[in-house]
């Protein structure tokens, strides 16, 4: 009956125009029943996971199908937009100067947290000002109710009722209000936006004074709690993310892969040099990526980049995170321009990029919108099939030539 339910709700928010979600955030009455209705089911598993049902009761008092939500949801920049014009804000003149500001007048504190934790000062540093503009942007959506709109919504109902669950968790141990109890449209959670589950097992009191509140204005905790988060997943101290790479002529695009991680001393036979042209330093295994293809800047990503994608899995985030970080530290930009006549293709246009692609032979394995590593093997395919680059990138004139 879950499954039917989350179906059906989903069809049901499925017709109603996206670009009413921004504009009027008040579910119709038809709407709004089935919410509390949803509600009304959701309470007894969430008791039999642990929950109180005063703490229930309180939590949902004031809670409403949230149309923003399901607005924000479906347009996610960070999969969305080229990647140039994401790392355009993400590492923009003002974001680097403000993170080299708040690590000068947090030096002593920030320090203390890498000490303790070994995470590199810069790259907690960058962290904050991807996750919330340094504090600024902690985000005023009430988590329960966020998360209680993505469980009733269908599209990522497993996702919203676990969170919604730990989310409820927390109130009940007492380490945050539930009026208190803001974050973003998905549930992630003060300065440095944890998601309620990571949260639970990684957040810790810095403070020491009996609550673990990544919420407060004193960032501390929460810097804290993401350097935990990333030494638990296996942080290397000292060691880089990546760095910016060139290819000799004549290079196969196809081995540039973030899952085929070589030796360093095997890129550095094949001839990837850093950008500067000197050979690349051996911080173990490492692997190429090309976020937008062979005529873009490429880069050598090392373990840690791994862990940057453990906190969000998403290439765009990852490179930010770590750019960011060098850029406080008095880097440079990339040495390589992007080329910005090119553009990425927008959900729909790689959804019928995978269909074309599918329809010649050259399988995706599902048509989902997401240019993921089955869809970069189906373009690589197909590239070579014509004697083309295969740089695997979904680009503009690749949809062109399969239409």
């Amino acid at each position: 009956m879950k499954i039917i339910f989350a179906f059906w709700t989903a069809v049901f928010l499925s017709l109603i125009p996206v670009s009413t979600f921004g504009q009027d955030n008040t579910p119709s009455a038809a709407q709004a029943r089935a919410f509390d209705a949803w509600v009304a089911g959701f309470k007894p598993r969430a008791m039999s996971a642990g929950i109180q049902s005063r703490v229930f009761d309180r939590a949902f008092r004031d809670v409403n199908l949230n149309l923003r939500v399901i607005g924000h949801d479906q347009y996610q920049p960070e999969f969305t937009k080229p990647i140039w014009e994401y790392m355009d804000s993400t590492v923009s003149d003002t974001r680097i100067r403000d993170g080299q500001q708040n690590l000068r007048a947090k030096r002593n504190l920030i320090n203390r947290i890498s000490q303790r934790y070994g995470v590199q000062p810069e790259i907690l540093t960058a962290i904050w000002g991807l996750e919330s503009n340094y504090g600024q942007n902690r985000g005023s959506f009430s988590v329960i109710e966020a998360l209680a709109t993505l469980a009733f919504e269908g599209r990522r109902s497993r996702y919203g009722e676990s969170q919604l669950i730990a989310a409820l968790k927390i109130l009940q141990s007492g380490d945050i209000s539930v009026d208190d109890m803001t974050g973003s449209w998905a549930g992630a959670m003060g300065h440095t936006q944890f998601i309620p589950t990571s949260y639970q097992a990684y957040a810790v009191d810095w403070t020491n004074d009996g609550k673990r509140n990544i919420w407060a204005n004193n960032p501390a905790d929460a810097l804290a709690s993401a350097a935990n988060y990333l030494s638990e997943h296996g942080w290397r101290n000292g060691d880089p993310w990546g760095l910016e790479v060139v290819l000799p002529d004549g290079f196969d695009f196809a081995i540039a892969d973030v899952k085929n991680k070589q030796p360093v001393a095997y890129w550095n036979r094949l001839g990837v040099r850093t950008a500067s042209g000197e050979q690349l330093p051996d911080y173990g295994t490492m692997a190429l990526l090309l976020p937008a293809g062979g005529n873009d800047p490429i880069f050598a990503t090392y373990h840690n980049f791994g862990m940057i994608l453990r906190y969000n899995n998403a290439v765009s985030y990852a490179l930010s995170v770590g750019h960011l970080s060098d850029r406080i530290m008095g880097g440079g930009p990339f040495v390589q321009p992007w080329d910005r006549n090119s553009f990425s293709l927008t959900q729909a246009q790689i959804a019928e990029l995978q269909q074309l692609l599918t329809n010649h032979g050259f399988s995706t394995k599902g048509v989902d919108g997401v240019a993921g590593a089955n869809t970069r093997s189906a373009i690589i395919a197909y590239q070579r099939s014509l004697g083309l680059a295969a740089d695997g990138f979904a680009s503009s004139s690749l949809l062109e030539r399969l239409r």
